[in-house]
């Protein structure tokens, strides 16, 4: 069995400069942290004794009869990406909603694919693991996504995520004291707004009007530099990224309609009225999370201003997606998989604890082995094999 532990991130500024279509003309820059909420993948081979032939289980459950059938779009890409058709068990379990806007569906195939590797025994760097997980979601799903989500989850902590023209890219840990980073961490509040969206939908519109939108594109990009520069800097003060936060969310909400609407826009005017300097919805947008920047004096007062909204703390985290627990099991020998077929066939037409005498040679003409009807053995070898 294994689990991956995938963290989710915060992204500050840049953000639209991480789309393909922007970065490989113009190249693109954000600024990013994970944070201390993960997201969980269980993975293990199937033993071929269920009626199903794998189980995926994530906010509803599939048994299916074979993996290119899974209706979970990033395990059945991440299992044919990886030529994986054998029975597989795949539990997800997060510490946040997904379609929320902190990097949720990225985190997924990033954790899923580590999993998957670790299955085959396999190691995988945190490059290589990012790199694969943009393919998947970019070219084999085909979705509206950025290439930012990928890389925080994969490789984790603050960084400057800069994108070239050439596809490369490059990751540059923030360069700033931890007690920089914890004053800033300090002046940083979560709100869930309540409001559920699909990133790729509001992704698409946002895609559309990417090439008319350079001028805002553009200055959104020089964020990133002000804002790393702020951090960097100890002696400039740290309200400087509070108000810069504010002078982004202006441009980004003008880049569709989509992106922000009238409940949106009454919350955020809700929490610059209680004492915050700035803040984001975070993600592509219509909804999910908010990020406020506010002076620790007033945060009672935005708690209070915002007591209708779920307000979650956290703190930074360096840990990027990883095997939490490695327990190797040897993966079954496929005939297994084919009796299992057979008895659950004849289980439609035969009754009683008795299946008759038939079932051994027939599981003997579609294995090549014949099975002792008393013990259940394979008479010529072992019932496993070696994952390798």
């Amino acid at each position: 069995m294994i689990i991956t532990s995938t963290p989710l991130r915060i992204s500050f500024f840049g953000g639209g400069t991480d789309y393909p279509v922007w970065y490989r003309q113009y190249g693109g820059s954000v600024l990013s942290t994970t944070i201390d909420k993960s997201c969980f993948i269980t993975c293990r081979w199937l033993p071929p004794f269920f009626e199903y032939h794998s189980r995926i289980s994530y906010t509803k459950v599939e048994n299916v009869g074979r993996n290119n059938v899974i209706q979970h779009p990033s395990v059945r890409a991440c299992l044919q990406f990886l030529g994986i058709d054998d029975g597989i068990e795949i539990h997800h379990i997060a510490d946040l909603p997904a379609r929320s806007g902190l990097g949720t569906s990225s985190a997924f195939t990033v954790g899923l694919l580590l999993g998957l590797y670790a299955l085959k025994n396999q190691m995988h760097d945190k490059h290589a693991l990012a790199s694969e997980a943009i393919h998947v979601e970019q070219e084999l799903l085909r979705e509206a996504v950025g290439a930012q989500d990928q890389v925080s989850a994969a490789y984790g902590g603050f960084n400057r995520i800069n994108f070239d023209t050439d596809g490369s890219i490059e990751v540059r840990r923030m360069l700033a004291s931890p007690n920089r980073l914890a004053e800033l961490e300090q002046h940083l509040a979560l709100y869930f707004t309540g409001f559920s969206r699909f990133a790729s939908e509001i992704a698409q519109e946002q895609l559309r009007m990417t090439p008319h939108k350079k001028q805002e594109l553009d200055t959104m990009l020089q964020f990133v530099n002000e804002a790393e520069s702020i951090i960097a800097s100890p002696n400039r003060p740290l309200h400087e990224f509070g108000r810069l936060l504010h002078e982004s969310w202006k441009i980004k909400r003008t880049l569709t309609q989509k992106i922000s609407n009238a409940s949106i826009d009454e919350i955020y005017e809700a929490g610059l009225s209680a004492g915050a300097l700035g803040g984001k919805l975070l993600g592509a947008g219509g909804g999910g999370f908010m990020l406020f920047f506010v002076p620790p004096e007033r945060r009672a007062a935005l708690r209070l201003r915002l007591k209708k909204l779920l307000c979650v703390p956290f703190a930074f985290s360096n840990k990027g997606s990883h095997v939490a627990v490695y327990e190797p099991e040897e993966q079954y020998d496929q005939w297994l998989a084919t009796e299992r077929d057979l008895v659950y066939a004849q289980n439609a037409v035969v009754t009683g604890p008795t299946l008759g005498g038939t079932l051994p040679e027939a599981v003997a003409a579609a294995t090549g082995s014949l099975v002792n009807q008393d013990t259940c053995e394979d008479v010529p070898g072992s019932a496993r094999k070696d994952q390798n």
